[in-house]
């Protein structure tokens, strides 16, 4: 009795490199999400790298304001340039700190809603047994109603100024209300809007029941490997990806504006000066690495999906190696089948010679 219970617990025990298969396979999520984290943390070094998109929602925040709050005689807000482009708000009240009764903000980057569609986006596409394009339709779902909400919370801006002010007119200290309301929703707000969009989708479709029927099923669904068959176009966005790099070099040992910046930031370091010009040369200097390590991300991202292809079994459970090497040795085993002489079509004038002999013989 003690040998069978002995070796039915040791056929249950699962070995280290099971375990490890499925720490990784539950862990793939957080490691995909620091990944991402990482890529956006490397794009968005440089200030506005996301500009088309802040310009956007920065005019949708200005015509939304005046729209709403605008009484007809005063305008609410105005918009105007920010290191360049249209993404400057200027918040108007006669009750507002300043001499011009006016608040400035404007839409960076972090503001485009951008962070936050890339992480539901990696949740939905993570989440096993769903199919491909219910996920991607979802993702356009929900990326939308992430746009939708982050213009919401701009525009809620104004009316908490202004109450604020209003009970405590021309002082810094009314402003206190609107700046903990960005804080508490860039900090957990949108947190817990995305955790809730993705559990109520993952409800939805059926996900629990999904993802016990993948983890019940073949133990891998998908796998990545580097690829065996190149066409032009992947040489092409390999010499793409190349060229990113080699700009991004050039943006920090090359380029003129930057290294005229280094230059007086090294003075400015030497003399321990504090003046507008060595901000200004700290902030061009920070920019070109921003964009070096933006570009350089890039290409790394445009080599790794370049050199990588995912693979799925069919439906029978077979991986495209294998199936490869099945007709590779079906081929090499028909060439190796010896071939009789007496099989093969006879061909070339031994009908001629045959009727000649035969007419030779009746003669």
């Amino acid at each position: 009795m003690s040998k069978n219970s002995k070796s039915t617990s040791s056929k249950e025990d699962l070995e280290w490199s099971e375990v490890g298969q499925l720490g990784l396979r539950y862990a793939r999520i957080p490691l995909a999400l620091l990944c991402v984290e990482a890529f956006y943390w490397f794009l968005t070094q440089p200030s506005d790298t996301l500009a088309p998109l802040q310009v956007t929602e920065a005019w949708l925040w200005n015509e939304m304001t005046n729209f709403l709050y605008s009484d007809g005689e005063y305008i609410a807000s105005t918009l105007s340039t920010h290191n360049g482009w249209m993404t400057r708000i200027d918040l108007v009240h006669v009750d507002f700190p300043g001499n011009y009764d006016t608040v400035g903000l404007y839409v960076s980057d972090e503001c485009a809603g951008v962070h936050e569609m890339i992480f539901l986006s990696t949740l939905v596409a993570m989440t096993e047994g769903v199919p491909q394009r219910l996920k991607i339709r979802s993702i356009v779902v929900m990326c939308s109603i992430i746009y939708i909400l982050n213009i919401l919370r701009l525009v809620v801006f104004y009316p908490i100024a202004v109450s604020d002010c209003t009970a405590n007119p021309n002082q810094a200290e009314c402003l206190a209300g609107m700046w903990n309301w960005h804080t508490f929703v860039y900090e957990w707000g949108f947190l817990l809007v995305l955790v809730t969009m993705w559990v109520v989708w993952f409800w939805k479709v059926g996900g629990p029941a999904r993802t016990l029927d993948a983890s019940a099923g073949a133990d891998e669904k998908w796998r990545f490997k580097l690829r065996s068959a190149w066409a032009p176009k992947h040489y092409y966005l390999l010499a793409g990806a190349v060229l990113l790099l080699l700009f991004a070099a050039h943006n920090v040992t090359n380029n003129e504006e930057a290294m005229a910046a280094k230059e007086t930031l090294d003075f400015c370091y030497f003399s321990e000066l504090v003046t507008s010009e060595c901000g200004q040369a700290q902030n061009r200097w920070d920019d070109a690495i921003g964009y070096a390590w933006s570009l350089s991300a890039l290409g790394i991202m445009v080599i790794g999906a370049t050199s990588v292809v995912i693979q799925r079994p069919d439906e029978h459970g077979n991986w495209p190696e294998k199936l490869e090497s099945e007709k590779q040795n079906e081929s090499e085993h028909e060439e190796k089948i010896p071939t009789s002489r007496h099989s093969k079509k006879k061909s070339g004038s031994w009908k001629k010679s045959g009727s000649r002999k035969k007419n030779s013989e009746e003669e």
